[in-house]
């Protein structure tokens, strides 16, 4: 038996096996159909939908090759469909771009650098969870599969087929898991070795040649569920937390929740079905005051949250600020690891111990108030992962203000796979390049951290 790839533009695959459950909740089912259905995801929001189906077959009559439409409309294997798929291993999704919207991951210089010499940076592939900066597994995997080297393989073979039908300039797989990573750009890997581009005019005819999966590394800060003072166990509440801070820190923090207090503003709390029709109307009106300030609309409907509600409230959780009239006047909407199913180690993909995390993703305010911000999107998360012994708390990307309320910086993974032999060296420094820096960014924003010395974590390189 060996693994083979078809390419499919529709979710039929999905009833083809029974499927692990996905390490965050943003891989999961329900959240891609609530993307696809109120339009966030699809050819007119420019993230056009390709799955690279790997499945085994037999070694005798063994026929990969697929056909996607000339005008990217549609992917399909050789029947139309994946009836014909008896093997089903893994699926990773490949997004055909023309922009660079939602991602996190910044490639425009290179775009830049493309424009300059008169070629085409566009179209480009993009495997991510859409406007989702948070890492984990971007394959889906049957029970019973576990991800090697040979999936990633035959994955990214499949990225090529696009690529090549396409036109992409490149393939950039994003926040993707280190176990992931490490596979994609090990040099025993045989998609790092050779592959024959064509269609590109060259001075110097030198093809095949190698074309790498390339990474780059960033930082984000996460907050753990972990007191170093009493053994690693998970804090007993807030003021334990606090108690593991430097005073200064401490009295900060302290000082920040009672502006808020001060302010008349009280805050609450509500998961899953307690968040009510009304609630997600305030939510998104808040949400989009986000955008509104900088003259920018956003890209989630208020039927994409009502989806949500529907289709998974068990990994729901509102946070709500009140004035002292009693309106709402701010939210933040957190997403997190339901116990059912971060305590299902057997099937979870890619998990090798239980963790549980909760992920604070979008917020709103429909005014200005000292401290707000904060409060509602870090202290509220703080206090629910601790009372529901969640692992960690990943509070969205980018901001060193969360470095100092005890957010510990943590390293994150992305792919890139350049196609045109002129661009490669160039690309390969400054991803090499970037890595150091990004290297010695997280060693000296870890020595910024506000713990205590019996509470510092170790700085993990």
């Amino acid at each position: 038996m060996s693994l083979q790839y078809a390419l499919l533009g529709d979710n039929s695959w999905q009833s083809l096996a029974n499927w692990q459950t996905p390490d965050t909740p943003f891989m999961s089912f329900a959240f891609w159909q609530a993307l696809s259905d109120t339009g966030a995801i699809g050819e007119r929001a420019g993230w056009l939908p390709i799955f690279v189906l790997v499945h085994r077959v037999d070694d005798v009559g063994v026929d990969t090759d697929v056909n996607i439409g000339a005008n990217t409309e549609a992917a399909i294997n050789e029947t139309g469909s994946a009836v014909d798929i008896k093997q089903p291993v893994a699926v990773m999704p490949v997004f055909v771009k023309g922009h660079h919207q939602g991602e996190f991951v910044f490639d425009h210089s290179w775009a830049e650098a493309y424009a300059r010499y008169g070629v085409d940076y566009y179209p480009r592939l993009v495997t991510s969870a859409p406007y989702t900066p948070v890492t984990g597994q971007r394959i889906w995997l049957a029970q019973g599969e576990h991800l090697n080297a040979k999936i990633i393989q035959t994955a990214i073979t499949g990225v090529d087929d696009i690529a090549q039908q396409v036109g992409a300039s490149g393939w950039h797989g994003l926040f993707v898991t280190p176990e992931l990573a490490n596979l994609a750009t090990s040099t025993d890997n045989e998609a790092n070795k050779v592959i024959d581009i064509q269609d590109i005019e060259l001075e110097s005819q030198s093809l095949p040649m190698a074309v790498p999966v390339l990474e780059r590394q960033g930082c984000q800060f996460l907050w753990q569920n972990e007191n170093l003072l009493e053994n690693g166990q998970p804090f007993a509440d807030f003021e334990a937390f606090l108690a593991t801070l430097k005073a200064k820190k401490r009295k900060t923090i302290r000082a920040e929740r009672r502006k808020v207090a001060e302010q008349g503003i009280y805050c609450s709390r509500k998961c899953g079905d307690e968040i009510a029709d009304e609630d997600w109307k305030a939510f998104y009106h808040c949400y989009v005051m986000t955008y509104a300030i900088r003259g920018q609309q956003p890209y989630l409907t208020v039927g994409f949250f009502m989806a949500l509600a529907q289709s998974m409230p068990q990994n729901l959780m509102l946070t709500q600020a009140y004035s002292s009239a009693g309106e709402i006047i701010a939210s933040s909407l957190f997403l997190y690891d339901s116990l059912d199913t971060s305590s299902n180690t057997t099937s979870k993909a890619s998990t090798k111990e239980t963790v549980s995390t909760l992920y604070g993703r979008y917020w709103g305010a429909l005014g200005e108030y000292d401290s707000l911000h904060f409060e509602l999107c870090y202290y509220q998360g703080i206090e629910f992962a601790i009372e529901q012994g969640l692992t960690s708390f990943d509070p969205g990307t980018q901001g060193e203000h969360k470095l100092i309320r005890g957010f510990i910086p943590t390293k994150t993974h992305s792919l890139h796979r350049i196609y045109d032999p002129r661009f490669i060296p160039a690309i390969s420094d400054f991803c090499a390049t970037d890595c150091q820096r990004m290297a010695q960014y997280r060693q000296q924003a870890h020595a910024a951290l506000p713990f205590n010395v019996d509470n510092m974590p170790d700085f993990l390189n």
